[in-house]
């Protein structure tokens, strides 16, 4: 279940994204948010630097290791553009943080891809569920999915049209 605080903090993450690709990374957005609602932590991608573990979901399980405490790790919340991957999933399980919320999901972004006939990344991309079985998901948010898939398309140097 996705609220209006939910839609909120995930909007901030989409903008993150669309701030990455203006800034020549890979549209990624993600926003970390304690149980009062505070936004703790928020970042894009950085991957075009040559480091592709430089994932904003990343980021946030180092920040939240360095900075809250196991309780306050596990009552928060991750918003972000795009469903973890592998990697980030597991450093969210690892560090023990709370929910995930995704716009958009690795499936979705799976079959873009694909169609626009780009080659596929270098790690299965797996569910969260898969890779931390565990962990309260909700996503992916329909609503988001037309622009989430433009961001990429402009990645990708297409249009975003359904050509």
């Amino acid at each position: 279940m996705v609220d209006e605080t939910d839609l909120r903090h995930l909007r901030r993450a989409v903008d993150l994204a669309a701030r990455a690709l203006d800034e020549g990374d890979e549209p990624f957005g993600s926003v970390l948010v304690g149980a009062d609602g505070t936004v703790l932590f928020e970042d894009h991608n950085h991957v075009a630097g040559g480091d592709a573990t430089r994932h904003p979901e990343f980021a946030i399980a180092r920040w939240a290791a360095e900075n809250l405490s196991p309780t306050d790790r596990s009552a928060s919340t991750v918003y972000t553009s795009g469903e973890h991957c592998p990697m980030c999933s597991a450093a969210h399980a690892w560090v023990g943080l709370g929910r995930i919320v995704y716009a958009s999901s690795s499936e979705q972004l799976g079959s873009w891809l694909a169609e626009w006939g780009a080659a596929p990344g270098p790690v299965r991309p797996l569910s969260i569920t898969e890779v931390a079985p565990g962990l309260p998901v909700a996503g992916p948010v329909p609503s988001f999915a037309e622009e989430i898939r433009t961001l990429h398309a402009r990645l990708q140097g297409r249009t975003g049209d359904r050509t």
